[in-house]
């Protein structure tokens, strides 16, 4: 009986285990504030300049940040600091007054006149 419990005892810690194994190639999607050309320009170079990121895809008109990521040598939670740090905001982490404040000023996604004068552009 002890032989029993302990085989399936060793079996729930392997398979634990393997369910906590980081992935080499994970699938993220973020949302990143931005209104531009310029922005996703700025965004995917931050999110590729963090360590572990292999793909950064950006979609202006949706805000989607598509990434592929080693989890083995970053997190989410990196990747959105370094975008803040560039000045763009995630739902988790907002970038500082000071990075906000040294963007473009076409793009200060913040204000609502930068919103609309792009829309008017996309249209």
């Amino acid at each position: 009986m002890r032989k029993i419990i302990f085989i399936i005892g060793l079996l729930l810690i392997g398979f634990s285990a393997q369910a906590q194994k980081k992935k080499k190639n994970a699938k993220v999607s973020l949302e990143v504030d931005g209104v531009c050309m310029m922005c996703k320009g700025r965004i995917e170079k931050a999110a590729l300049n963090s360590k572990g990121v292999k793909y950064a895809q950006w979609n202006v008109k949706t805000h989607e940040l598509k990434l592929i990521i080693d989890e083995r040598k970053t997190d989410v939670k990196t990747i959105q600091q370094n975008l803040a740090n560039v000045g763009h905001d995630t739902k988790a982490i907002k970038a500082t007054k000071e990075a906000y404040d040294n963007l473009h000023p076409c793009c200060k996604y913040r204000s609502e006149e930068v919103q609309e004068d792009h829309k008017k552009e996309n249209k």
